[in-house]
């Protein structure tokens, strides 16, 4: 049975190989981990029976797994996933006006070299992506305008020095792994990118044409988790500017306990200083490795107040209260049960909705609807 703490089920969409979830009005967007399946629409007007609207489909060896909405615009990544697939199929970021969301009508393409685009930010007008480039080893920040979102137009581009081969840049990481953009988040005028293996940059782009690096760093060397989110929280915490930053219980550079999260006082955003972490109480009792996918993956984007939904892989949904941000604690918490033929869950994604519901996604399974007293 599942467990839960703080926390009820109200529903469940069965949407199987769940990657991202996103939640615009009533309707849930749900994108797919394997293909043919790329993204889902769902009725969540009545959350305790969500109905499937539709399913827009990608051929094989590609995947659309990430989702935003905003205004009636829907932005779906396209990122190579297996092998083969049709030759005229191209990685990039697929728009589609979802005003209709029974009717998705597909407006353009934005397209990019090599593999594609994996996650992003997106505001309605900008998106910030993690796209591969030509000419450039590994994937790198860009951002796109979209205020005519028939013509995408990039606006700006950063990568770590060393990332643009094609421009003569020399490669200095044949020893390690490969420079990795892998989510950037925008507040005010900054982004906060997380960068896999290479840790987290915070840039400024109060000129969006020329992003630039003010703060750098990374972790992995020492705790090889990559880094997979950096989420700055918009209001000061006992006096402080404080971001969370998550790494993803995979891709381990050796065998290590279960990633968690970390806390970050950026008050002097030039030098990011870890004041906290949490980790799972009992998940990590003697330091030993474990497998990957039992600890951390990632927080929600979208939250209120001091209290930050958790996907945390085989622990389920985590409610973190960051009031006090030196000593982060958990008040709630739902592990659904591990779908048929699986070990243990698979908690991939987590957001919430305007009426306070919080959006589980397994990566197996479906969607589970949660609400919480808590929140």
């Amino acid at each position: 049975m599942a467990s839960s703490h703080n926390t009820k089920f109200l529903g469940h969409a069965d949407c199987p190989g769940g990657g991202q979830v996103w939640v615009d009005g009533t309707t849930m967007y749900v994108g797919h981990m394997r293909p043919p399946s790329g993204t889902t629409l769902f009725d969540v007007s009545d959350p305790r029976k969500p109905r499937k609207i539709t399913t827009i489909e990608v051929p094989p060896g590609w995947h659309s797994h990430k989702v935003r909405v905003q205004n009636g615009v829907m932005i779906v990544n396209h990122e190579k996933f297996g092998t083969g697939g049709p030759e005229d199929f191209t990685g990039g970021l697929a728009v589609y006006d979802v005003s209709k969301p029974h009717d998705p009508k597909p407006i353009s393409k934005w397209m990019t070299g090599g593999k594609g685009v994996h996650r992003y930010d997106f505001d309605g007008r900008y998106a910030y992506i993690s796209p591969t480039a030509e000419g450039y080893v590994g994937n790198i920040v860009m951002i796109l305008d979209l205020i005519d979102p028939r013509n995408p137009v990039e606006v700006g581009r950063w990568w770590i020095p060393g990332q643009w081969t094609g421009g003569g840049e020399d490669y200095p990481w044949h020893d390690y792994v490969t420079p990795r953009c892998h989510h950037p988040i925008r507040m005010g005028d900054r982004l906060y990118v997380s960068y896999w293996h290479h840790g987290f940059y915070i840039l400024d782009i109060s000129d969006m044409t020329k992003p630039r690096a003010i703060a750098h760093v990374n972790s992995s060397p020492s705790f090889p988790h990559p880094t997979h989110t950096c989420l700055p929280v918009p209001q000061d915490l006992k006096g402080r500017r404080i971001m969370v930053v998550a790494d993803e219980d995979v891709a381990k550079l050796r065998p290590s306990p279960p990633a968690f999260t970390w806390i970050y006082d950026i008050t002097q955003e030039t030098n990011p200083l870890p004041i906290a972490t949490f980790q799972v109480a009992g998940l990590d009792p003697d330091g030993a490795p474990q497998e990957q996918m039992m600890g951390c993956h990632q927080p929600s984007e979208r939250f209120s107040g001091n209290i930050i939904p958790f996907a945390w892989f085989a622990q389920g949904l985590r409610l973190v209260d960051i009031s006090d941000p030196f000593a982060p604690r958990e008040v709630g918490s739902y592990i659904p049960d591990p779908q048929p033929g699986a070990p243990r869950a698979s908690s991939n994604d987590v957001t919430t909705d305007s009426r306070g519901l919080i959006y589980l996604v397994d990566r197996i399974g479906g969607v589970d609807i949660i609400e919480s007293n808590v929140l």
